[in-house]
């Protein structure tokens, strides 16, 4: 849903809960760790720290779709569970206008609560101005002591929108990305 203005709370509360029931907009579920032909794979990868006490920070970062506090980009709810069957909007600002996209949680990878790998994966619903899955994942590195964060996705546009603007999706894309990762490392230290 492209908007001229950022919409009202009571607006996005609305969004969320007609997205509940709407279908994914791909398939099948886990096509980013597989890829597809026609699809854009894109991932990136950065240290956000070192030692298990920024690995539980990155984990709770994540938990609090802390990638997502960028200014530009917000998640609604605010800090909903992560677990699969969650609905989300994702609210973006840019070039003058505003989008609102739903997503749901499809699955979580590694533990939440032990282990050295932890994440999720959502999925694109139909009100979404892209098809496709992206994952979110903090690791520790045992060898090492490094902490990592890792986003994949696996995406095409949807909408007529994104389609003719293809090459402004994806400037923004790799925006996303960068200043995902600076929000992750900013959350761990």
């Amino acid at each position: 849903m492209f908007l001229s203005r950022r919409p009202s709370p009571a607006a996005i509360d609305r969004f969320v809960e007609e997205s509940r029931d709407l279908p994914l907009s791909y398939g099948p579920i886990g096509i980013v760790r597989t890829g597809a032909e026609g699809w854009t794979f894109d991932e990136m990868t950065g240290v956000v720290g070192h030692g298990a006490a920024d690995y539980e920070r990155a984990r709770a970062a994540l938990l609090a779709w802390t990638q997502f506090d960028l200014g530009w980009v917000e998640t609604f709810p605010r800090h909903a569970p992560v677990e699969a069957g969650t609905v989300v909007a994702v609210l973006i600002r840019h070039l003058g206008f505003w989008s609102l996209n739903g997503a749901r949680i499809v699955y979580e990878v590694g533990s939440r609560i032990e282990g050295v790998r932890f994440g999720f994966a959502y999925g694109t619903l139909t009100n979404h101005a892209e098809a496709g899955e992206e994952l979110f994942e903090v690791f520790i590195d045992p060898p090492t002591g490094e902490v990592g964060y890792r986003l994949r996705a696996t995406s095409r546009p949807r909408a007529a929108l994104a389609r003719l603007g293809k090459p402004i999706v994806r400037v923004l894309q790799a925006r996303f990305r960068r200043d995902s990762l600076v929000a992750m490392t900013r959350a761990t230290r």
